[in-house]
């Protein structure tokens, strides 16, 4: 060998082992470490770093009824450019109308300056330049239209990726408690309502991206391992509209009789499946919100509406008949305890339905008189109704409820009385509608329910039919003698000022006192009440059940009066916008027949009487008119209307008297249903701007 050669060997040899060495150094610096989280790449001196985050899926819709959103979730996304994806002809090409496509959208830099924002940003070689952050996907989508941008992640350099999801309630405080939430803490995990009882429909599959370190902040690659799959919907058996009426009515009670918390339920007789509940509690501020749910988690004595389930207990016995008379003295004395009706001086002597009726608490010694040998039996009687379960409806937090029972030390010689008229026993507002509504329902004790069904999009993934708990909770005389007492407080007993003009209903009021804790029922002036009304309508062929309490009102105390007038307004709104009660026009009213057509706006009624070919004689050409019928026409004149001076609303709608009202600068107080049938300002009295005036509507 040469050494020519011998030279080129060596050098070969120092280049080997150079490279050896040098790519030792780099095994040893180049590493990746999967642990199914994150992974980390390094090449000399720069460094690739990975990791895998995850995608939070969209979680389902709360639906009411009729497919209303009362619950949605709004994606927020974050979009990114990278210019350096784009191909130097498009970019010269589109730039320019790119830049003004994002300065019409936004509105925050003129089009010059969006201009010099993306050329920079290409100049300089930056990859992941921020173009908006938190957009809804509505706006997403439209950037994806833009130049440049309709090409894509990987031409047209779009980076868009989900950055929140909202969760919103579309009706703010409307069913806030029912709707619930799910809360997570390092703790813990709250789930209350809806949210929570159906969070494993709601919540969906999380998803996983890969996600790469740039500029000391983690940015998504646009690889996706595993796609996030979104959350089914809920499709609820609550009707907004119904829940609205409920809502505004025991609202507006709360505010004008006062009360610590109230709560209304509606329910759909058959079925069980519940269209409105409302829980309303007072907070420091004075107003009232759905901050805790007393319908299923507040369990109170329930007083006089507790009354038709005693009665029921001694009729299946055979033990009483309702038309047997007793004596309502109006003092009923018990081991030195007694009882008094709210009428000082009794009822004397009537039946026991009209005692009913009246809500006389000679009941307790009508029931004392037929168990005190057996109170046992009694109690089995009232486990018969299903008063001693729990619903077990789908919401978390129901209380069970609570009955003494002999042998107890709960248990004293004048319980059995105590317990016949409501008190000494608890439920909830809940448990004691169910009962009630098993009642309007034929004996059937169905559950209540929330949900209907749960849908993907369309496609129903599962469906939930009524549960009927009891098949029959009586006999059929039973029932029929009691539904006859509960129609019976309507027309003749305390809740007669409550009876609907256009349907029958039926109910009991009650009115209890709330025990103290320890402190007892408390003395005069100090006492604290309940009011509450359960019933249905119509009474000859129910529909929905309803029941009302209010704790503690301060203006007045009385179930009618209290409760029992929020139960008539829901069940009166409800009549009159439901479609189900009311025959077609053309099949309920023969031809050429003349309605009553309440005043109001010239133009609203015209169009009315148009549309459904009403003969009318129009005279006078002012905005505002009085409608009267003839023999053969409605005859349309003018009514004067001068804002300096209050109006004559009286036989307008409501909505038109209101608009006429305000419009002046009245403040307006709206009570009844119907049109206007008294003002507390006389027409023409001149305007002062901010006063009160109060119209009364009646049917």
């Amino acid at each position: 060998m040469n050494v020519s050669k011998q030279v080129i060997l060596r050098v070969y040899l120092i280049y080997f082992l150079v490279f050896g060495l040098l790519l030792s150094v780099a095994v040893k610096s180049c590493s990746i470490v999967v642990d199914g989280r994150e992974g980390i790449f390094s090449a000399s001196s720069d460094k690739l770093q990975y990791r895998t985050a995850t995608v939070t899926p969209r979680r389902g819709e709360i639906l009411d009824a009729n497919a209303s959103p009362l619950v949605t979730s709004v994606a927020f996304y974050d979009v990114y450019m990278d210019p350096m994806t784009v191909e130097t002809t498009i970019w010269n090409d589109n730039i320019a109308a790119l830049a003004k496509a994002l300065a019409n959208e936004f509105r925050d830099k003129t089009e010059r300056e969006y201009y010099t924002y993306l050329t920079n940003a290409r100049k300089k070689g930056n990859r992941y330049l921020l173009i908006r952050k938190k957009v809804t996907n509505d706006t997403r989508r439209k950037l994806r239209t833009f130049p440049i941008f309709e090409l894509g992640r990987f031409k047209g350099g779009i980076i868009d990726h989900q950055a929140t999801i909202v969760r919103k309630r579309p009706h703010d405080e409307l069913l806030r408690r029912t709707l619930g939430y799910v809360k997570i803490t390092n703790s813990d995990t709250s789930r209350v309502g809806l949210e929570g009882a159906f969070d494993s429909y709601l919540a969906g599959q999380p998803g996983e991206i890969m996600q790469q370190r740039i500029s000391n902040s983690w940015k998504p690659t646009g690889s996706v391992i595993r796609e996030s799959k979104d959350g089914y919907d809920l499709l609820t058996s609550i009707d907004k509209d119904i829940q609205e009426v409920a809502h505004n009515e025991l609202e507006n009670q709360l505010k004008s009789k006062g009360g610590r918390y109230g709560c209304a339920i509606v329910m759909d007789v058959k079925t069980g499946f519940v269209k409105a509940m409302v829980n309303l509690q007072k907070a420091e501020d004075g107003k009232y919100y759905e901050s805790y749910n007393h319908a299923i988690g507040t369990r109170e004595v329930p007083g006089s509406t507790f009354k038709l389930a005693a009665l029921m207990a001694a009729l299946e016995d055979g033990k009483i008949s309702l038309t047997d008379t007793v004596n309502a003295v109006g003092k009923y004395t018990f081991f030195n305890q007694s009882l008094t009706d709210a009428k000082e001086w009794g009822y004397g002597k009537i039946t026991i339905k009209e005692a009913f009726e009246v809500s006389s608490n000679v009941i307790a010694k009508v029931i004392f008189n037929a168990y005190k040998s057996q109170p046992e039996r009694f109690l089995e009687r009232i486990e018969q109704f299903g008063l001693m379960d729990k619903t077990n409806v789908s919401l978390s937090g129901e209380r069970p409820p609570y009955f003494p029972k002999p042998g107890t030390p709960e248990w004293w010689g004048g319980s059995l009385a105590w317990l016949s008229i409501g008190y000494e026993s608890q439920l909830t507002p809940l448990q004691l509608l169910a009962f009630y509504n098993a009642v309007a329902n034929n004996g059937t004790y169905v559950q209540p329910q929330f949900v209907r069904q749960v849908r993907s999009g369309t496609k129903v993934v599962e469906s939930f039919e009524p549960v009927v708990l009891k098949e029959k909770i009586c006999s059929d005389q039973t029932l029929q003698a009691m539904r006859s007492c509960l129609e019976g407080v309507m027309i003749n007993g305390t809740g007669k000022n409550l009876k609907s003009t256009y349907f029958t209903t039926a109910g009991k009021t009650g009115t209890a006192q709330i025990a103290n804790k320890n402190l007892g029922y408390g003395k005069k002036g100090e006492k604290k009440h309940i009011a509450s009304f359960a019933g249905y309508f119509p009474a000859d062929d129910p529909i929905y059940s309803c029941i009302v309490v209010i704790a503690a009102p301060t203006d007045d105390i009385y179930g009618a009066s209290v409760s029992g007038t929020v139960f008539s307004a829901i069940a009166n709104k409800v009549y009159a916008t439901s479609l189900k009660y009311h025959k077609a026009i053309n099949e309920a009213a023969p031809k050429n027949t003349i309605p009553v057509v309440l005043d109001g706006n010239r133009f609203e009624l015209n169009q009315v009487l148009n549309t459904f070919e009403i003969n009318k004689e129009i005279r006078g050409n002012q905005d505002w008119v009085n409608a009267k019928r003839s023999n053969n026409a409605v005859v349309v004149k003018d009514r004067e209307i001068d804002k300096l001076y209050v109006p004559n609303v009286v036989g307008m709608g409501l909505k038109d008297a209101l608009y006429l009202l305000e419009s002046t600068g009245l403040r307006v107080s709206a009570s009844g249903i119907g049109s206007v049938r008294t003002q507390s300002i006389q027409s023409g009295t001149v305007v002062e701007s901010g006063k009160l005036i109060k119209i009364e509507l009646r049917p």
